[in-house]
């Protein structure tokens, strides 16, 4: 394959937005229903939307819909020859097919069009993908973006590119942005979609932090192939590597702070082994060391459902090989040891600090980044003497009680936050009271005084300081 030059990818891109091909047009052509069916995977409705011939027609059916176009349609809507020459698109016979997948994409008022390996799965047809298949816009790598802190930097890494999609996001928070895959499919595929949308990019080949030995950067984003499979099962290079167990994502953690600037970002997404007889935690504060680090699990799975989880993504459920695959890996899985797979993230800040490793599976608010920068913000900044601090409640936390009608006191006190992670915490009658007291017209020292005065008690500073330290390092306290 050639590689698209920033000339054929500024006509490609002409073409792309004379015919409508964005994520607007092709929902409007579609509409509703079989858009919505699209997203399932189901083409037929989609199919019958686009029978008018017109260029926006003719790009939905090739790189959407999978479907071959006659040649005197195609010519029409993109410039052809070129296309042909890259591999694209494929003759055959009188009518052109796809050989590659380019969706357009849109976020926070921008818009790109992604290149990557085609859709497999559409209309129930499924066939084992190539071991260098190259993913499009998932929902894990849609979640990193909105995970990643919201920070203009000189330097950026985006480690295991892919598709491109980490890097077309850092592209107006960059000023260089180094690309790396070990995939050289995928690196491919990346200098399509950067040429396709003018986005410069420093795209390298190699595994972890080989590319780019030496060099520091202001930011790191990850989304690496965490999947954790035996060393004798057929690979996915997108999603899994022959390193034992979760040490891919151990050894990219680990090594993160030689290639940070001080005060630089790490941030990826993870699996991780849940070991009979050790802390998960535990076991990822081992890997975080001195660096101010937060880890969320945001699913368990046993390794029965995350093995079927993979084997079907995988396109392997239904076919001969399945049981055996199957029952290989979940042996595997139990001679390691292994209990559960945690799947989450973690972000580590390259300045001195500890590590919080915790399980939060309830629905949280998107993009989560603004969220993640400030509540390290608050972890590292919160000062050590609290007493002079004058708090305020912030705007979005409410209060839930429970208990019988009457009751002189409730039973539970919830304060609950609606932004962020939406945390909810129970408190009791004392805790409840001073975060109620809290208006920035008093210092907490003395609500607290004031608070012990009223029920005639003495330990309250030393009893409630750290819960009320939790309260602001969440958010639910602004000081």
């Amino acid at each position: 394959m050639e590689e698209l030059t920033i000339a054929c990818g500024d006509r490609l891109r002409a073409a792309f937005e004379a015919a409508g091909y964005t994520v607007e047009g092709v929902a409007e052509r579609l509409g509703p229903q079989a858009n919505a069916a699209l997203t399932r995977n189901e083409t037929t409705l989609a199919y019958r939307q686009t029978a008018g011939g017109d260029a926006l027609d003719t790009l939905i059916r090739l790189f959407l819909l999978q479907r071959p176009v006659p040649e005197t349609l195609a010519r029409k809507a993109i410039p052809l020859d070129e296309l042909l020459a890259l591999g694209i698109l494929v003759a055959d016979g009188g009518e052109l097919r796809a050989a590659v997948d380019i969706r357009p994409y849109a976020e926070d008022d921008r818009s790109w069009w992604v290149v990557a390996d085609l859709t497999p799965g559409l209309d129930g047809r499924r066939e084992p993908m190539r071991p260098d298949y190259v993913l499009g816009i998932a929902p894990a790598s849609l979640s990193l973006v909105k995970l990643t802190v919201p920070l203009k930097v000189e330097k950026a890494l985006d480690l295991g590119t892919g598709c491109g999609i980490q890097a077309l996001h850092l592209a107006d928070r960059a000023n260089h942005i180094v690309a790396t895959d070990v995939n050289d499919r995928a690196l491919r595929l990346t200098r399509w979609t950067a040429a396709l949308n003018r986005v410069e990019l420093d795209v390298r080949g190699g595994s972890l932090y080989q590319p780019v030995e030496s060099e520091r950067f202001d930011l790191i984003v990850s989304n690496p192939p965490y999947v954790i499979a035996p060393p004798t099962d057929g690979k996915l290079t997108y999603r899994e590597t022959g390193f034992a167990g979760d040490s891919v994502v151990e050894q990219l953690v680990r090594q993160a702070p030689q290639y940070l600037s001080e005060g630089g970002w790490c941030q990826l997404l993870a699996n991780w082994t849940c070991v009979r007889g050790q802390d998960w935690q535990e076991r990822i504060a081992g890997w975080t060391g001195d660096r101010s680090s937060w880890a969320v699990q945001r699913e368990q799975l046993d390794p029965a459902e995350y093995v079927e989880l993979w084997l079907r993504d995988a396109g392997l459920h239904g076919r001969p090989e399945y049981p055996s695959r199957y029952d290989e890996w979940v042996r595997w899985l139990d001679e390691q040891q292994v209990e559960a797979i945690g799947m989450g993230w973690i972000t580590l800040h390259n300045v001195a600090g500890s590590t919080d490793a915790e399980e939060w599976p309830y629905e949280i608010e998107q993009p989560i980044g603004p969220h993640v920068l400030e509540r390290f913000q608050r972890m590292e900044g919160v000062p050590a003497e609290l007493t002079e601090l004058f708090l305020k409640v912030a705007d979005d936390v409410i209060q839930e009680t429970a208990g019988p009608p009457g009751a002189e006191d409730p039973a539970t006190i919830v304060l609950r936050r609606q932004r962020g992670m939406r945390r909810a915490e129970q408190v009791d009658t004392v805790l409840a009271g001073f975060v109620g007291a809290c208006d920035g017209d008093l210092t907490a020292g003395q609500i607290l005084d004031a608070l012990a005065t009223l029920l005639d008690r003495d330990d309250l500073r030393a009893d409630y300081l750290p819960e009320i330290r939790r309260l602001v390092v969440e958010g639910f306290l602004d000081y």
